[in-house]
């Protein structure tokens, strides 16, 4: 039977991901680690709806939820099993008369979900379910993971999937995949770094006044707010997280956490 599973929160790229063989070398590796898990519960920046929704519990279509890309990227398939049990506990842990759950039951893993699965578990044979964010704010969020967090004793990985710096307007084409990271993101980084590693919880829920350069990291905060939820998952554990992945794709942090 496998125990509790930690809570994370990664980098999910933008689809060329699958084309970086560092990251996907490190995605692989890092999932070779963990135990395997029974099922896995996605929280995606892709994925904004209020009440907070649950997605299919089958085998659906996947969203590509991208536009411009060459036609393989839309090709891409990831037939995961559906979960309908945790589909019951998640409305279970969270649903209220004062928030109520929605059900969305055609919508497939959007590709902040899948891009990352298909390099973690690509045999595709671990259940997946993906729920929305109702809200962006951090100590809803944060709550939220709290609330869900008995599902990791019950085999459940629950996974936050975002991106630790996201500016899409100051990504670094010129210089490549490769290009050395730009001031306001290798600071941010660096902030997130030591305060995940000091479980600064504090200052984590005021990131955006209290990271350097935190507005340019994060123009909208629909990226970093899946951290909010593998925190919220992992709050009474003694240990703090520990980074897993790190360094910058096109200037971006690709830093990814673990908790547990």
């Amino acid at each position: 039977m496998t125990g509790r599973m930690p809570a994370v929160y990664l980098s999910h790229g933008a689809p060329p991901l699958a084309d970086d063989q560092r990251w996907t070398a490190e995605l692989a590796s890092w999932s070779a680690q963990l135990p395997k898990p029974a099922s896995i519960l996605v929280v995606s920046a892709h994925w904004e709806e209020a009440p907070l929704a649950i997605g299919a519990t089958h085998t659906a279509p996947l969203v590509y939820d991208f536009w411009g890309f060459p036609e393989h990227y839309y090709e891409v398939t990831y037939p995961a099993p559906g979960a309908p049990e945790l589909a019951a506990d998640v409305r279970k842990l969270l649903s209220s008369p004062q928030h109520p759950i929605a059900d969305v039951p055609d919508r497939g893993l959007d590709h902040g979900a899948y891009v990352p699965l298909v390099e973690m578990y690509p045999d595709a044979d671990v259940p997946v379910l993906q729920i929305s964010m109702p809200t962006l704010d951090p100590v809803q969020l944060l709550q939220i993971g709290r609330a869900l967090r008995p599902l990791r004793d019950r085999g459940v990985l629950i996974m936050g999937s975002g991106f630790t710096t996201h500016n899409l307007r100051q990504m670094s084409w010129e210089g490549g995949p490769d290009s050395q990271a730009p001031t306001w993101s290798a600071e941010f980084d660096a902030w997130a770094r030591e305060a995940v590693a000091e479980r600064d919880i504090d200052a984590l829920l005021d990131f955006l006044h209290r990271g350097p350069a935190a507005h340019v990291a994060h123009p909208r905060t629909e990226h970093f707010a899946p951290l909010f939820v593998a925190l919220g998952a992992s709050l009474d554990d003694e240990d703090a997280g520990r980074s897993v992945i790190d360094g910058f794709w096109y200037g971006l942090s690709k830093r990814s956490f673990q908790f547990g």
